[in-house]
């Protein structure tokens, strides 16, 4: 591949990139995405067709998360349609979502092999990841025009997998606490083998700016798991796993507006109340009115596999940059505030600086804790 097209092709994906920031919107919004529908069928074998699987287990997760009053449920497709890459990406940015999720079945001319995997955009030479990218990204030979839409991308070759996966660290590490729960979840409802989370290029998750994650929820290609894939009591028990998982994680990382709005009112009248005079034993002590200072807002902008020196000149001049180090990778987080509304405005100084997938997390005695608990502690 030239160097030329690569330069090409990513001026045109990072024009497209326009951040659509992770908004804090009134209800939790998610995008399901059924793999593939229409004229094509996805993996076929011993009668189990990816296509009709995928689209009733996401029309069973949608049934789930529709249950919650602050849930609002995008779909690319409803219905046996054939929808392109593009337009799937098309449908979750207009509709500034929270998180896009693409569930599709697996397959392999190795009958025997099984389990579900979660995958994240990244950069790979994995073989098998390469793979698993190059037969969903095949899809696009279905399209008109391919080639030019797609800037000469080539679903046989290696380098146009890779390629298009450089310019995706946005949203990375969100879409890796997703994608974790989903495997976690399988674990409970699936006595499937784990494959864990992995990354490779996909064309369908390359424009979505939001974090977001591709399942392959099963190998229709060995014959006991695709039973289970194509029975209706298999669509739910993985309906039901990765329903949890979403729910999960917008536990952990969504406020919406108007709890953070209320929060941020009972902050300013704290701030306004007079403080209150306890005398006793002709001793004068002032206690403040405040009762969370155990907890303590950050924002997280960045994590790497990396492990750098929090000085200004790694992270674009900002100070105040600490760093935890976690299993596989580091996370670097700027400031600290006992508020959540001066972290929010920690986080817009992180934005303004560069970090655009930056977001609040909370911690308390030192303990991570969910931000909507955080937030609703009086």
């Amino acid at each position: 591949m030239k160097i030329t097209y690569i330069k090409s092709f990513f001026s045109v994906v990072f024009l497209f990139f326009v951040s659509i920031s992770y908004a804090q919107n009134t209800k939790f919004k998610v995008v399901l995405d059924a793999g593939h529908g229409g004229k094509d069928y996805g993996a076929t074998y011993h009668g189990n067709v990816e296509k009709n699987i995928a689209l009733k287990t996401v029309l069973k997760v949608g049934e789930i998360l529709e249950k919650d009053p602050n849930i609002t449920v995008v779909y690319t497709r409803n219905k046996d349609v054939f929808v392109e890459l593009d337009d799937r990406a098309s449908i979750a940015n207009k509709s500034k979502a929270n998180i896009f999720v693409s569930m599709h079945c697996n397959a392999n001319a190795n009958i025997s092999a099984a389990g579900n995997e979660t995958y994240v955009m990244g950069i790979t030479r994995n073989a098998s990841n390469l793979e698993v990218a190059k037969k969903e990204n095949s899809v696009v030979t279905l399209e008109d025009d391919y080639e030019i839409k797609y800037e000469g991308f080539d679903p046989n070759s290696p380098e146009s997998v890779i390629g298009i996966s450089i310019l995706q660290e946005e949203y990375r590490e969100l879409s890796v606490e997703l994608a974790a729960k989903v495997q976690q979840a399988f674990t409970k409802k699936t006595s499937f083998r784990n494959r864990g989370v992995k990354e490779a290029g996909f064309l369908v998750l390359r424009k979505i700016t939001m974090p977001r994650v591709l399942i392959e929820m099963g190998f229709v290609s060995n014959k006991e798991e695709g039973a289970f894939l194509n029975s209706d009591n298999g669509q739910d028990k993985l309906a039901e796993a990765i329903a949890n998982s979403i729910l999960d994680y917008k536990k952990e990382y969504f406020i919406s507006s108007l709890t953070a709005n209320d929060k941020n009112k009972g902050e300013e009248k704290d701030e306004e109340k007079p403080k209150e005079i306890i005398i006793k034993k002709e001793e004068t002590k002032v206690i403040s009115t405040k009762s969370n200072n155990d907890i303590v807002f950050k924002v997280q902008i960045s994590a790497s596999s990396k492990n750098l020196e929090t000085t200004p000149s790694n992270f674009k001049g900002l100070n105040n940059v600490t760093k935890e180090k976690g299993s596989v990778i580091y996370k670097y987080f700027y400031e600290e505030a006992n508020s959540y509304t001066e972290a929010k405005k920690n986080l817009e100084v992180a934005k303004e600086k560069g970090f655009d997938s930056a977001f609040i997390v909370a911690f308390k005695n030192g303990e991570k804790i969910n931000i909507s608990e955080a937030v609703k502690k009086p």
